[in-house]
């Protein structure tokens, strides 16, 4: 019998990604102000507390959102703690949990002037009121319609996670895409940007594969990095497990197929943007900007994974220059 592995390998991403990284100045003014507007009439004390500093939004949001104004940067800021919080939340809800979330949420932001006396209705308010305030109509839509697409997607991954299914690699591409708040996200680079780019031009399908690919990369990347933590909880919605299932590799091969993946999704980048058609000096501007910050989430989501504890603990300097990383005991029931 093949004894277990004690440790793995991690690909060297953050050298395959050229990309230039850029952090904000506006970084510890958002974190504290987020900070105050996250524990705001909460309960969260302790261990609760603790994650939301070894989180390091605020760095990620810096990284990301490098040329935002500082109200469009905090808002970021609270979206992505808050979006960080539902995923918390959605780890240890089944389907009917995150059904009435996603309620509240989108109820939230289809009519959001509407009184809410749930803390998540409450903040979803209070975030998309100072969006709308500016963010154009386009990057409106798309982020209420993504969001939607992110609740429809954790839903089946909750019923997935109850009937112990691990789906193909397709089917596993296809849900994560989604899974992962990218696309949200993606809306909110117009946003803390001042874009105003016409539909016609972000439904272009260059444009969108550029989409994709950066929310590949990020997506798949995380799963690597979070492998870890994932596989001491039993959790299987990780492409790492879907590959080890599929293509019946051990874990260092399955790391590896990943990590190619990841590398090829950035090149996919890269080319796919010698292939954008023109629109116009203005509409061409505003989209190398909006590409721009696709490249930022790529560069800035890399090197932030190591600085966050949420994957590495305290570790995450030393595991980003070993790459190697040892393995957690999976957990009881009780622990």
């Amino acid at each position: 019998m093949q004894s277990q592995p004690k440790k793995f390998i991690l690909p060297d991403l953050v050298s395959h990604c050229t990309f230039t990284l850029h952090c904000s100045r506006h970084r510890r003014r958002i974190t504290g102000e987020t900070k105050q507007w996250l524990f705001r009439g909460d309960n969260l004390t302790g261990r609760a507390r603790d994650k939301y500093h070894g989180l390091k939004a605020g760095l990620l949001t810096a990284m990301c959102y490098p040329d935002a104004a500082y109200p469009q940067l905090r808002l970021c800021n609270d979206f992505l703690t808050y979006l960080f919080h539902l995923d918390n939340l959605s780890d240890d809800m089944d389907n009917r949990g995150t059904r009435s979330v996603a309620t509240v949420v989108l109820n939230s932001l289809y009519h959001p002037r509407i009184y809410s006396p749930e803390r998540i209705g409450k903040m979803t308010r209070d975030y998309f009121r100072r969006m709308i305030a500016t963010a154009s109509p386009g990057s409106q839509q798309r982020f209420i319609e993504t969001f939607d697409f992110f609740f429809q997607s954790v839903t089946q991954q909750a019923l997935d996670r109850a009937a112990g299914v691990i789906p193909d690699l397709e089917s596993y591409i296809a849900l994560r895409r989604d899974t992962s708040g990218c696309k949200p996200c993606w809306a909110l680079i117009e946003y803390a940007n001042n874009l105003d780019i016409p539909d016609e031009v972000m439904d272009h399908p260059i444009v969108r594969n550029l989409g994709e690919a950066a929310n590949d990369l990020v997506t798949w990347s995380n799963d690597i990095f979070s492998y870890n933590v994932e596989q001491s909880k039993g959790d299987t919605h990780n492409m790492i497990p879907v590959v080890m299932a599929q293509e019946g590799l051990d874990l260092q091969s399955a790391v590896d197929f990943v990590g190619d993946m990841c590398k090829q999704s950035i090149d996919r980048f890269i080319e796919e943007q010698e292939h954008l058609p023109s629109w116009g000096p203005k509409i061409d501007a505003d989209l190398a900007i909006y590409i721009g910050g696709l490249a930022d989430w790529i560069v800035g989501s890399l090197h932030w994974s190591f600085d966050t504890e949420r994957y590495f603990g305290k570790n995450g300097r030393q595991v980003k220059a070993t790459r190697v990383v040892d393995l957690l005991p999976r957990r009881t029931s009780s622990s």
